[in-house]
């Protein structure tokens, strides 16, 4: 018979006790241990997260700048190689002012390619015969280019680091069928003048005259875009051209005015009762007064160098106020010249053809719409 002493357990009460304690103390350790590599991870991922939105916004921001300077470029009639230099140069100095993870990216020149976006099959096209319209941008952190982003527990987890990439194309869209409804104070830079297709088709084709330029002013000398007379002289009718009238019909001397020197307005959009866009045929009948009164003349001269949206028309039925004006597409032009006073054979309104961005445009569902240097917005298409 054993006797225990009150104040005293028995020796294996000890070691029971002892085993229970380091059986928590091992668990714990191990459930701090879980509790970091879970800590890393979610800081990891989410950091790359993190990394990937950071690149895809400076991607975008990168493609974007890229094509509004392809739009400069081609503006100011740069060739294609100083063009694709002045949007590559644009890219990069976006990609580098963007961090990712914490620094800019170099952009690569092979990286960077401009090319053209049809937006019926919505695919992007190096090859194709017409004047870019796109700016595609890759960009890259990989171990080769900009370096991986670095993990924060890359030891713990065993990867340092996570490589990340993106793409992005802006593009700027031409096939214009019309305009949207306007917003209070909007305008359209449209002017209420109509110029028939052949006319147009000569201008585009070189057939014309070339006897001025625009470089911080009109002045005399070639620029190889060729010119107009919009003012219906010597065309064989006095009914072929005239203005047209966007809003109510038998727009008065002031309206003309107003439209000339500040655009249409969403009244005159009201007005016209109808959408200015071209129908399922690719028309848009509008009417309109033959000729071109010289009561506009000092608006006229006051946007020579300014840009203008005209509507050019297929045919003309009807005289004088009667007169119904087929239009079949849209130009965007530059007034360079204009005397209405004098002897006939002496009044003009001289355009060129000039590219120009708008705003409100209705992007055509098909290739039958046509528009000829007006591009939508630079925006992203994928």
């Amino acid at each position: 018979m054993i006797l225990l002493s009150p104040n005293r357990k028995p020796e294996f009460a000890h070691r029971r006790g002892r085993v229970r304690r380091g059986s928590v103390a091992v668990l714990g350790v191990f459930a701090i241990a879980v509790i970091v590599i879970l800590l890393g991870m979610t800081v990891d991922l989410r950091h790359i997260h993190n990394g990937q939105e950071e690149l895809n916004r400076s991607c975008d921001a990168a493609a974007l700048a890229g094509c509004w300077e392809l739009f400069d470029a081609q503006t100011r009639g740069l060739d294609e190689q100083y063009t694709e230099e002045a949007s590559l140069q644009e890219a990069q100095r976006f990609s580098l002012a963007n961090d990712v993870g914490g620094s800019g990216l170099q952009l690569a020149s092979s990286d960077f390619v401009l090319g053209r976006y049809d937006y019926y099959d919505r695919t992007f096209s190096t090859d194709s015969d017409k004047p870019h319209n796109a700016v595609r941008v890759f960009l890259r952190r990989h171990a080769e280019s900009n370096g991986e982003l670095p993990l924060y527990f890359g030891q713990v987890l065993g990867r340092a680091s996570q490589p990340l990439e993106a793409t992005s194309t802006a593009a700027m869209l031409q096939s214009i069928e019309g305009f949207h409804d306007l917003d209070d104070g909007e305008t359209l830079d449209i002017l209420p003048f109509a110029l028939d297709l052949e006319t147009w088709l000569a201008v585009l084709a070189g057939q014309t005259e070339d006897k001025f330029r625009y470089s911080d002013g009109v002045r005399s000398g070639s620029n190889g875009l060729h010119e107009c007379n919009l003012y219906p002289q010597g065309t064989g009718s006095p009914g072929n051209r005239g203005t047209v009238d966007i809003g109510a019909a038998n727009n008065s001397t002031r309206d003309l005015s107003r439209q000339i020197l500040h655009g249409i307005s969403k009244q005159d959009l009201i007005d016209l009762n109808k959408p200015l866009k071209l129908d399922a045929n690719g028309e848009l009948l509008l009417n309109g007064d033959t000729g071109i009164s010289a009561g506009v003349k000092d608006e006229l001269a006051a946007i020579i160098g300014q840009k203008r949206v005209i509507p050019i028309f297929s045919q003309v039925t009807g005289n004088g106020n009667n007169a119904m004006y087929t239009i079949v597409r849209f130009a965007g032009v530059r007034i360079l010249d204009v005397k209405l006073t004098g002897r006939m054979s002496q009044k003009r309104v001289i355009i060129e053809p000039a590219p120009m961005m708008v705003r409100r445009a209705r992007v055509a569902s098909s290739e039958s719409a046509a528009s000829d240097f007006l591009y939508t917005p630079v925006m992203l298409v994928n």
